[in-house]
């Protein structure tokens, strides 16, 4: 009996030895548990990337191809319009006319003079022809024909001069009536009828050519750079589209045609000019808006899902795993989409790992448990007891039997 006893004694006391190593072992794993359990699990994925065609921004402004302030070229009262602020004008349309009598004047009296010109030089032409017969045959004296000579060379110098006197004198009377130089459409009357005008009074009116229009727009000098890069040369013209500062889009494309010698060393933009038809008057002078430029040939960009991104106030953003498989966070631009796909263009490149489901609950800097699926429910796994957990189990079926 006292053997017994001595025997229960130890394997209680052994009992109690062993679920008190196997407490301290199993609060040790519990807390690498949910050490385990505070790391957010997530999936990852490597960036890929897409053959696209690559789009620039940037401030535009809209300009007539033809701007044309419309002066008077002589001085007069204007007597006469005849067209209305805002109509449109064909080029040689009559715009205005300046009093037109002192210069009609001007016109007979310059064709009078000359006139008279021309009749004394056929006059002397005539004396020549005859005195150069007498002359030959010394009826009269050489110093006689000399003289009928020069008043013929006279006469033929007057007349060269009186024909550009009214030659310039139909012109003036051609500036009496003031045409338009170009098509377009006829702004402001900055000169009414009844006020006197002279080639120092300013424009009378200004013309806008409306169909087509340009639109002109600085492109960083790194975005020119990358455009010459894909199409191979800055000698392409590019599809572009124009956006009014409302929003809207303008229905027509157009073609960039033109870029400036040099990049402004203020700003490190270029000058670029797109040329767009205009059959609607819709463009007008001096608009602004925002240009897109696309380049003619394809680049290979960096794609990322856009389940795969968050937003802040700073922008777009994504989860990049670094070096020591830690998230970093990391702001990303983009241009457009394919498919679900964000088209990168700076933030990340391909062949980064990025964090694609799971980013709620990421940390930037602290670790993540990475699973090639979605988080599996925990609960859901059958658990093994542990094996001081069935070592104390055997020992109580033992104590059991001996008692």
């Amino acid at each position: 009996m006292r053997k017994n006893i001595i025997i229960i004694l130890a394997i209680v006391f052994a009992l109690i030895l062993v679920r008190m190593i196997s407490s301290n072992i199993s609060k040790s794993s519990s807390a690498k548990q949910k050490r385990a359990m505070g790391a957010p699990s997530v999936t990852v994925d490597t960036v890929k990337s897409a053959s696209v065609r690559r789009e620039f921004e940037a401030p535009a402004r809209v300009m007539a191809k033809y701007r044309v302030e419309v002066l008077a070229r002589i001085d007069g009262y204007l007597t006469k319009s005849y067209f209305k602020e805002g109509d449109f004008v064909k080029a040689g349309q009559l715009l205005f006319e300046i009093e037109p009598q002192q210069y009609s004047n001007a016109v007979g009296q310059a064709k009078g003079n000359l006139e008279h010109a021309r009749a004394q030089q056929e006059y002397y032409n005539k004396q020549l022809a005859r005195y150069k017969e007498l002359v030959d045959n010394d009826f009269v004296a050489r110093a006689d024909y000399d003289n009928v000579l020069a008043q013929r060379n006279s006469y033929r110098a007057q007349v060269q001069s009186m024909e550009n006197v009214y030659r310039d004198a139909q012109r003036n009377l051609n500036y009496t009536h003031v045409k338009a130089p170009v098509d377009g459409r006829v702004g402001i009357i900055d000169v009414t009828v009844g006020n006197y005008v002279s080639m120092n009074s300013g424009p009378l009116t200004t013309i806008n050519s409306s169909d087509p229009m340009y639109v002109t727009f600085p492109l960083e000098s790194k975005d020119y750079a990358e455009l010459n890069r894909i199409d191979g040369s800055p000698n392409v013209k590019r599809d572009v589209e124009f956006t009014f500062s409302s929003g809207q889009k303008y229905d027509y494309k157009g073609v960039q045609d033109f870029y400036d010698n040099n990049i402004d060393e203020s700003t490190g933009t270029i000058t670029l000019r797109a040329t767009f038809p205009n059959p609607d008057s819709v463009l007008l002078q001096g608009d602004f808006g925002k240009i897109k430029i696309y380049s003619n040939n394809d680049d290979e960009m960096p794609i990322v899902p856009q389940s795969a991104t968050m937003e802040n106030q700073e922008g777009l953003y994504v989860y990049v795993m670094d070096a020591d498989n830690n998230p970093k966070l990391t702001y990303i631009k983009t241009m457009g989409q394919v498919g679900t796909d964000w088209v990168v263009y700076e933030g990340v490149k391909k062949g980064d790992v990025i964090i694609t489901t799971g980013m709620q609950k990421v940390v930037p800097g602290s670790p993540v448990k990475i699973v090639k699926t979605s988080v599996q429910d925990d609960t859901k796994q059958a658990k093994k007891p542990g094996i001081f957990t069935r070592l104390f189990n055997k020992l109580k079926r033992i104590i059991g039997g001996i008692i």
